[in-house]
């Protein structure tokens, strides 16, 4: 599938399938609508997927400036920073409004995606995932390097994943090598949480991983494999892209001048 360029209606069919698939896999803690803005908000994560402002209808342009208000009374009340997720199904609209406004705009990421019968996994190892979310969470901390303040919040993320989620996690002894988390998720399997130890890199633990759990996830019926990746990543946009994946289509982050 070729990158999205434009906005017709089969176009958008297909942004909104991928963006409520990442809304069930990923869920915030607090989700809240107005109009077809769909804001998340999450006291124990700071990450922009889970306290952001989602706008899913470009034809949704009524009262911009006075819906940002309650918008940005809530981020408050969370101690948030007002943070808007624009995707294609923001729409052009909006996103003007927001450059009159001076909002700036940063970490732009894209959704990709493979289908998972042009994926060889016959020789991918099988690999059970964990059923204990307490030493996942233990192992994905470590190889992402995040901070150990993180772990109630990511615990608290994991355990309100509806869809089925397979918890990966690549070890030697006790140290872990990579961790990823599968959310098969109907015929979508979705990648999130891929990381690799520092200093075990580039010697093939995260593509093995990653095969696993698509094997995994294809035994349960998922049959297309998608993730989202920052554009800025290049390690990983250079291993997804071998394994086969393509773009589907962009989005970026926006906050208000100041923030």
């Amino acid at each position: 599938m070729a990158p999205v360029s434009g906005h017709p209606a089969s176009v958008l069919a297909v942004v909104r399938r991928y963006e409520a698939a990442g809304f069930r896999a990923w869920p915030a803690a607090a989700v809240h609508y107005d109009g077809t803005w769909v804001v998340r908000l999450t006291a124990g994560h700071p990450a922009k997927r889970l306290n952001s402002v989602n706008p899913l209808d470009p034809g949704d342009t009524h009262a911009i400036e006075e819906r940002i208000g309650r918008a940005a009374r809530r981020f408050d009340a969370y101690g948030r920073p007002l943070t808007f997720r624009m995707s294609p199904l923001s729409g052009q609209v909006l996103s003007t409004h927001l450059d009159k406004a001076g909002w700036n705009r940063f970490d732009e990421s894209l959704v990709m995606r493979l289908p998972l019968k042009e994926v060889e996994l016959g020789a991918a190892m099988d690999q059970i995932p964990l059923k204990d979310i307490s030493r996942f969470i233990g192992a994905s901390l470590r190889t992402s390097g995040s901070d150990a303040s993180l772990r109630p919040g990511l615990s608290e993320v994991i355990g309100a994943i509806q869809p089925e989620a397979g918890l990966f996690a690549l070890e030697d002894g006790n140290e872990p090598l990579a961790t990823l988390i599968c959310v098969h998720d109907g015929d979508l399997a979705g990648l999130f949480e891929v990381a690799t130890e520092k200093s075990a890199r580039k010697k093939g633990h995260g593509r093995n991983l990653i095969l696993s759990a698509l094997k995994w996830a294809r035994l349960r019926g998922a049959r297309e494999a998608w993730l989202q990746v920052e554009a800025g990543n290049l390690p990983a946009l250079s291993l997804y892209r071998s394994l086969g994946f393509e773009e589907v289509y962009r989005y970026h982050y926006r906050r208000p001048p100041g923030a």
